[in-house]
């Protein structure tokens, strides 16, 4: 073969397998998948600022005294790329799926099954406000304030029990003749039975107290629920308002509440250590599980953090997991959290325990 043969057939080659690459990448350009990719997001100092200058608003204001504090509280947060009106294509699948700080995952493990975007927007907005009214509760319960509530039906599964019995707006103040404190304390009355059993609830409809059966049914894996969606309505002694800017979600329910303990009670809770950390909160103070602790965790890291609170919950997906350089602090209460950000704060965690030790 001459040389100009193989030059030409040269350039033949690289032009059919440039026409083949382009081929594949418009394809994978087109291709939609119904996956999301999570990354490390942001963290945001719930005792610092949201913006700059004149439209600087804090994150947590309170009208009480409060006192100096020094150091960072970081809530964290997950960059999700997708959603389930807009599928994200075969090309950012593979680009997450090759990103070692990011997971792809199935879009209803993130958004759930059947919602809109505009459906899952809303219901982060709502699960962040309940989260911020819950940490409100829990910060000041801890100091030792009373923060009286009721515990109203807000939402009625149609397939379950308590949909032939109770009623929107329903407080329920008594299970099985024992008064209930907080939504915890509801759930956990209910659900400590075999599914199938029934359950007695003390409610006040319309002013009037009454007692009413009700069936229950397994809500997964064995635990009793009779149906119902409850909403606590609290009466603050202390008003606390709480901007998160446009995160939504219930995972930054235990950060807002440390935050809220350390303005309102003397000394810097930090000592000027840096500490993130994530989890949910509950009225009765209990931290519980999030998604995208890994991204979480980098996104800490990243962020300047040395210690990072985990719920116990997330601790199978927290071990093995942590960057290098962050510390991470176990945590299954807001008592549990203030205790883990003390230590820290004296630089000694060894009788905290962490992911894994006990």
């Amino acid at each position: 073969m001459t040389d100009r043969r193989r030059a030409d057939a040269l350039a033949w080659s690289i032009m059919w397998i440039s026409l083949v690459i382009l081929t594949i990448s418009l394809l994978m350009a087109n291709i939609k998948v119904p996956y999301a990719v999570e990354s490390p997001g942001p963290v945001r100092d719930t005792l610092a600022s949201i913006g700059e200058g004149e439209d600087a608003a804090k994150i947590i204001t309170v009208d009480e005294k409060t006192y100096p504090t020094t150091g960072h509280l970081y809530f964290t947060t997950v960059s999700v790329q997708g959603s389930p009106d807009e599928h994200i294509t075969l090309w950012e699948w593979l680009l997450g799926t090759l990103d070692s700080e990011s997971d792809v995952v199935p879009e209803e493990q993130v958004f759930g099954t059947g919602y809109t975007e505009k459906q899952v927007k809303e219901l982060n907005a709502a699960q962040m406000q309940g989260s911020q009214k819950n940490a409100v509760a829990a910060a000041l319960r801890s100091m030792g304030k009373d923060v009286p509530q009721d515990n109203v039906v807000a939402s009625i599964a149609e397939d379950y029990p308590a949909a032939k019995v109770l009623e929107l707006k329903d407080e329920i103040r008594k299970v099985d003749g024992e008064p209930v404190t907080t939504v915890a304390d509801v759930i956990a009355a209910i659900s400590d039975r075999t599914p199938g059993e029934g359950v007695e609830l003390t409610i006040e409809r319309d002013g009037r107290e009454q007692d009413v059966q009700v069936g229950t049914k397994d809500l997964g894996g064995g635990r009793a629920g009779i149906g119902v969606g409850i909403d606590a309505l609290y009466d603050f002694p202390i008003e606390v308002e709480i901007d998160a800017g446009n995160v939504g979600g219930p995972s930054a329910g235990m950060m807002f509440a440390l935050a809220i303990y350390d303005v309102l009670t003397p000394g810097a809770l930090t000592s000027g250590t840096s500490i993130a950390g994530t989890g949910t909160i509950d009225d009765a103070g209990a931290v519980g599980p999030i998604g995208g602790i890994e991204q979480k965790m980098i996104g800490a890291q990243e962020g300047g953090a040395a210690y990072f609170l985990a719920p116990r919950a997330n601790c199978s997906e927290v071990s093995g997991n942590v960057p290098s350089g962050l510390t991470v602090l176990e945590v299954a209460t807001l008592d549990d959290a203030v205790g883990a950000v003390e230590a820290a704060a004296k630089g000694d965690v060894s009788a905290v325990p962490s992911c894994g030790t006990r």
